[in-house]
C-alpha cells in the first residue's frame, strides 16, 4: 500500500455491520467497446464507483484527469463517490436498499462484508470476466489473494495486491516522543503504554494521548480469530482445537477492557471516542500522541509522508494470515451493473497500469506531488487536498516509493507475505444462512454495547454481564453452535 504521499494503511480497525443485499442499478448509458481509444469527442461509458475514505477536496479535479486517461485507453470514465470509514457500511446498506446506481464498489471483511454479500447475490461472479478481461490482474496479483478470497469456489471481488498477513503496531507521533524524551523500546502490550500516556496527559493538555474512535477495539491484540469480524464468536490462535467461544467471556478480553476503562477514566481517551467516526482531524493537526494501526513493510515512511511529520511504530503482535487479511481490501462489481465488461476492463487497467494507479492514488503530478525519479515521488503542499487510502484502490505494488523507501521495497513485501503464520481458520468462511435472523438481532444488540466497551467508556465488569445477557437472548449460543458445526465439518474435509 505504499505511495509517495498517501495513507496506505487503515489507521484504526473498522466496525463490521450487518450486511444486506445490494440492489444497485448500472451506470449511465453504454456506448460499448466502439468508443475505446476513439478520443475525447467520443462518448465513453461512465461507471459509478463507490470507495471508502474521507471525501477529498480535489477529487473532482483529479477525476477529470483520470477520465481523460481512461476514455482514451478503454472508452470508460468513472464517477468516484467516497464515503468515510466509519460511515461506509451503514451508508452502503441504505443505498443498496434504495437501489442507488453503482457499478464498482469497495468491499472487504470489515466494511460492507464481502463473503456475506457475495453469498446473498450482491456481487457479480467474476470467474469468466477475469478470463475475458482480467488477465492482467491474474498475472500481477499474488495467487494467494484470488485463491484465498473465493467464496464457495468462485471469485466475487478483486483483492488489492498488498500485504497478506495482518500485524498490529503501536503508532506514535515522533515529535512528541522527542519533546518528552520518551522511548518506545520494549513496549508491546496495552498496559505498557500507561507511563507514556500519563506523561502526555500531564504535560501536553492540548494533545489527545490515545487517539481512538468508535471502531477501535483491543480485540485484534488478543490471540483469537473471529468467525465474523467484530462479533464476539472466535477461536484461539494458540491451538488447533478450533473451539468457538464467546470472546466476551474470556479473561484476556476482560483484562484488556478493564485497562481501556482505566485509560478512559484517566483522561487518556477522548470522552467522545465511542461516537467518533473519524480521527483524521487529529492526524491532520498533529494533536495526537499514539494509536494502534495495521502495518506492513516501511509503514512509518508512508505515514510520515502522508501526515507531513514523522511517525514511528513498534509491533503489538506477530504477523498472521487471516481470511479477513486476505479479504481486507477488494473491489467488486455490482450484480446489477449494466456494464460488467467495462467495469472489469477498468479494474484490469487500474491494477496493471502504473500511470492510472498513481493518478488515482496520488493525484496530479506537479500539483499534488513531484517525481524525484521514475518510481519515487514526494508530497507538494496541495497533497493535503488529495490524500487517498492507498490500500483500498488496487495493486499497491504499482505505487510510487517514498523518498525514504529502499529500492527493494516490494521484494520486502513478498518476504513479509511469506513470513506470516496462517491462522488455524484460514480458508474457512462461515455460512450465515441458517442463523440469518439471529445474526441480524445480534448485530442490533452489538451496536448498543460494542463501541462503549471497546473504547473504555464503560466499566466492563458491570457492562459485559448485561451485554452477554442481551447477546444470548438475540441468539448468540445458536450462532456459536452453527459455527462450530460448520468448522468441524470443514476440519474433517481438509
Amino acid at each position: 500500500m505504499s505511495t509517495s504521499k498517501k495513507k496506505w494503511l487503515l489507521p484504526l480497525t473498522v466496525m463490521l455491520s450487518a450486511s444486506m443485499l445490494l440492489s444497485a442499478c448500472g451506470g449511465k448509458s453504454n456506448t460499448g467497446n466502439e468508443s475505446a481509444g476513439s478520443g475525447e469527442n467520443a462518448s465513453a461509458t461512465e461507471l459509478i464507483w463507490y470507495t471508502i475514505g474521507a471525501p477529498q477536496k480535489d477529487l473532482e479535479k483529479v477525476e477529470a484527469e483520470i477520465n481523460k486517461y481512461t476514455s482514451e485507453k478503454i472508452g470508460v470514465t468513472v464517477d468516484m463517490k467516497m464515503i468515510d470509514f466509519g460511515d461506509y457500511t451503514q451508508k452502503m446498506q441504505v443505498m443498496a436498499a434504495s437501489g442507488e446506481p453503482m457499478d464498482i464498489l469497495f468491499t472487504s471483511s470489515w466494511a460492507f462484508d464481502y463473503v456475506q454479500n457475495a453469498r446473498k447475490g450482491a456481487f457479480m461472479e467474476l470467474d469468466q470476466l477475469l478470463e475475458d478481461h482480467g488477465q492482467g490482474i491474474k498475472e500481477v496479483l499474488d495467487p494467494a489473494f484470488l485463491e484465498g478470497s473465493k467464496v464457495d469456489g468462485h471469485n466475487y471481488g478483486i483483492p488489492a495486491n498488498k500485504e497478506l498477513p495482518a500485524q498490529e503496531v503501536w503508532r506514535f507521533n515522533k515529535s512528541l516522543l522527542e519533546k518528552h524524551n520518551l522511548s518506545i523500546d520494549g513496549l508491546k502490550t496495552l498496559e505498557d503504554m500507561e507511563p507514556l500516556l500519563k506523561t502526555i496527559k500531564e504535560n501536553d493538555p492540548n494533545v489527545v494521548p490515545f487517539a481512538i474512535g468508535k471502531d477501535y477495539g483491543p480485540q485484534n491484540l488478543l490471540p483469537y480469530d473471529y468467525i465474523i469480524e467484530k462479533l464476539p464468536m472466535a477461536v484461539s490462535l494458540e491451538n488447533d482445537e478450533l473451539k468457538v467461544v464467546n470472546i466476551l467471556e474470556q479473561p484476556e478480553m476482560m483484562d484488556a477492557l478493564k485497562t481501556m476503562n482505566k485509560f478512559y477514566k484517566a483522561g487518556y481517551i477522548s470522552p467522545e471516542a465511542a461516537t467518533t467516526t473519524s480521527t483524521q482531524d487529529l492526524f491532520t493537526s498533529g494533536n495526537w500522541f499514539m494509536d494502534r494501526a495495521a502495518t506492513q513493510p516501511y509503514a512509518d515512511n508512508s505515514w510520515s509522508q502522508s501526515y507531513g511529520y514523522p511517525v514511528v511504530s513498534t509491533p503489538a503482535n506477530e504477523p498472521t494470515v487471516f481470511n479477513w487479511s486476505v479479504m481486507g481490501s477488494m473491489q467488486a462489481i455490482s450484480a446489477n451493473s449494466e456494464h460488467p465488461e467495462e467495469a472489469m476492463k477498468f479494474l484490469n487497467l487500474l491494477n496493471t497500469d502504473a500511470a492510472l494507479r498513481n493518478l488515482v492514488d496520488s493525484g496530479i503530478e506537479g500539483v499534488h506531488y513531484k517525481k524525484l525519479s521514475e518510481n519515487v515521488a514526494e508530497n507538494l503542499p496541495e497533497s493535503k487536498n488529495y490524500d487517498m487510502p492507498t490500500f483500498a484502490l488496487g495493486n499497491v505494488m504499482l505505487t510510487y516509493l517514498n523518498p525514504q523507501d529502499p529500492e527493494n521495497k516490494w521484494e520486502e513485501f513478498k518476504k513479509f507475505n511469506e513470513a506470516g503464520t496462517p491462522s488455524p481458520l484460514l480458508g474457512f468462511n462461515f455460512d450465515p444462512s441458517n442463523v440469518s435472523s439471529e445474526l441480524a438481532a445480534l448485530n442490533n444488540v452489538k451496536e448498543e454495547f460494542w463501541s462503549p466497551l471497546m473504547t473504555g467508556t464503560v466499566n466492563p465488569e458491570e457492562f459485559i454481564p448485561k451485554a452477554n445477557e442481551r447477546l444470548k437472548a438475540a441468539g448468540l449460543d445458536k450462532i456459536i453452535a452453527e459455527a462450530q458445526k460448520q468448522i468441524d465439518e470443514w476440519k474433517t474435509s481438509k
